[in-house]
């Protein structure tokens, strides 16, 4: 199978890199120049959890493309994903497929522009959600920021052999977990991605938002409030190794131990594999982080938890938690509110406010 990868940032690029090292037909494509010419003249360097590295991949600028593709596996930011859809629809072939290999609720939108276009729907799409990590610091230079595994599945529900034959190309570079219902997986990712969105209201580390107790209160009472707006839209929310939803429905004191727990976990999961003896990372929180403070751009959380919000109104369920939250990462990022824990402690006392505290 040929693979063209649409967006070699971290998560496009690292699958590119391993993937490539293990003798598979890859090639890196990226709209800023400066990374795809110093991928051509310099290859690809990690460093991170799995040491420093170096790879020597395929690369090319949008125009340098030419079909026929087969899988195209967009790896952009989750605002960009019909325009990443939209760069290769005049390289489509017969055997061509999308995986949605990003953030966000994209499928429903690649599969009705495919359909627009005469292209078929959702035999032509598949689900997935990468969930390692990692941040392009600098062109040409990639740091690997934790270990996870990847689930995939065809938006049909199929076991077909493209997807077992992608899922063992992507096994070069971690585990692959194919599901039967990546839509309703693809919910969970978003659900528990509001703590994520939570913990970028300060300019701090993980641990020092999500890893205190007080402040991951607030957090699990967002990620409630958007599992039950999973849950009013009729989703199967699924349980992925950083989430359970079943944990995000306390009625007891008891019920909030596990919640907060099940957060502690989540910390664990992202920092176990990172040696500071021999890396000091640069991306300390998480990519919404990156992208307001060290990329200096607009996240990607309009176009994916943001999205939730627009489930909420469709679905007549309350969204008020993770609405007030979307719009104070707007605020952020236009230059309107200043980063900050007083910004945690508003949300707080709007949590209160509505009587949507945990037990």
């Amino acid at each position: 199978m040929k693979i063209t990868i649409i967006g070699a940032g971290a998560i496009g690029g690292l699958a590119g890199a391993w993937m490539t090292e293990a003798g598979h037909d890859v090639t890196l494509v990226d709209r800023w120049a400066e990374h795809i010419d110093a991928l051509k003249q310099h290859g690809l360097r990690v460093d991170g959890v799995r040491g420093e590295r170096h790879f020597t991949v395929n690369a090319l600028h949008p125009h340098e493309l030419q079909g026929p593709l087969e899988a195209v596996l967009i790896a952009t930011k989750s605002q960009h994903a019909l325009e990443a859809l939209e760069s290769v629809l005049p390289h489509f072939g017969p055997d061509t497929f999308v995986v949605s290999y990003q953030n966000g609720f994209n499928e429903p939108d690649l599969i009705a522009r495919l359909e627009a276009a005469g292209l078929g729907g959702a035999e032509r799409v598949m689900g997935s959600i990468p969930n390692y990590g990692g941040a392009l610091v600098d062109p040409g230079y990639i740091e690997f920021v934790h270990e996870g595994p990847i689930q995939l599945g065809e938006m049909t529900g199929e076991r077909t052999p493209r997807l077992q034959e992608l899922a063992a190309m992507l096994g070069a570079l971690t585990e692959v977990q194919l599901s039967d219902n990546i839509w309703g997986q693809i919910w969970a990712k978003e659900v528990y991605s509001a703590q994520v969105v939570f913990s970028a209201l300060a300019d701090a580390s993980v641990t020092e938002t999500l890893g205190v107790e007080r402040y991951a209160r607030v957090a699990g009472a967002v990620v409630r409030e958007a599992l039950e707006i999973a849950e009013a839209n009729g989703i199967t929310v699924e349980a992925f190794d950083f989430f359970d939803p079943a944990n995000y429905k306390p009625q007891t004191p008891e019920d909030t131990g596990k919640l907060l727990a099940n957060i502690q976990h989540a910390i664990w999961l992202l920092k176990k594999d990172q040696k500071p003896a021999t890396h000091q990372f640069k991306k300390k929180g998480s990519g919404i982080w990156w992208d307001i403070v060290y990329r200096n751009r607009p996240s990607e959380v309009r176009s994916s938890n943001g999205k939730l919000v627009t489930y909420a109104e469709r679905a007549g369920a309350d969204s008020r938690l993770n609405a007030k939250l979307c719009e104070m990462i707007y605020e952020i990022e236009d230059g309107k509110r200043p980063l900050g824990f007083q910004n945690i402690i508003e949300l707080e006392g709007y949590v209160n406010s509505i009587g949507k505290a945990l037990p």
